[in-house]
């Protein structure tokens, strides 16, 4: 089993932007618990960042070929972007949203996902660790196919 992580804007300014709603990991630290965890579950997994939101929809178009789920943390794109939403669903790969903060505890703008329409499902609010959980979520989906 292969996954990808694709992580959208800011998401390489973790540990240093906002620790009171984004924790203080770093995004180095992030990427070694994915690759940790993903390991001991017998998953490969990449990991993409980008902040350019062609970027992002050129490697969802990518993932088709070469893998088997996608977790997706599109940043501030996840409120607006109908093209990475339609990215998403113009392939046929399940993928998960996810949120390190609780986008349904910020502000009116945040609390609407658009790009999360087009995902089996979405994690908001359990940190970094919402990461492991869409790992945990992909292989089930897989299982159940």
């Amino acid at each position: 089993m292969k996954i990808i992580v694709i992580n959208g804007p800011n998401i390489n300014l973790l540990g240093i932007r906002e620790k009171d709603i984004y924790g203080s990991m770093t995004y180095e630290g992030i990427l070694e618990l994915i690759y940790r965890e993903s390991r001991s579950m017998g998953i490969d997994v990449d990991v993409f960042q980008s902040n350019s939101e062609g970027d992002l929809i050129d490697k969802i178009q990518d993932a088709r070929n070469i893998y088997d789920g996608i977790i997706i943390n599109p940043g501030g794109y996840s409120h607006y972007s109908i093209a990475i939403h339609d990215a998403l669903k113009g392939i046929n790969i399940p993928s998960i949203e996810v949120h390190i903060s609780n986008i349904y505890a910020r502000e009116d703008f945040r609390q609407v996902s658009v790009t999360a329409k087009a995902c089996e499902a979405q994690i908001s609010g359990m940190g970094v660790y919402g990461y492991i959980l869409a790992i945990y979520g992909i292989k089930n989906i897989l299982k159940n196919r």
